[in-house]
């Protein structure tokens, strides 16, 4: 799978709210009203991310939770 250039990543972040490039990942931040929201929600989302074998970088700071994303393997977006 070849990595995405930057303008094809712009064009298809258009299409999903919230979600924007950072580094070589893209990235979306949470705010949840509970602590413990944000890892129930880090749990459902475990479990999606283990059945596809694709697997988030994800930082907890108190009620907000962000998600950074990108292929490991191939050093970029795919």
């Amino acid at each position: 799978m070849a990595n995405l250039s930057p303008e094809q990543i712009s064009e298809k972040l258009k299409g999903v709210e919230g979600w924007e490039l950072k580094g070589d990942a893209i990235a979306k931040r949470y705010k949840f009203k509970e602590f413990m929201d944000g890892i129930r929600f880090i749990d459902r989302i475990a479990e999606v991310a283990e059945g596809m074998d694709h697997h988030p970088d994800i930082a907890i700071n108190y009620t907000r939770i962000t998600f950074s994303c990108s292929t490991h393997d191939q050093g970029g977006i795919t």
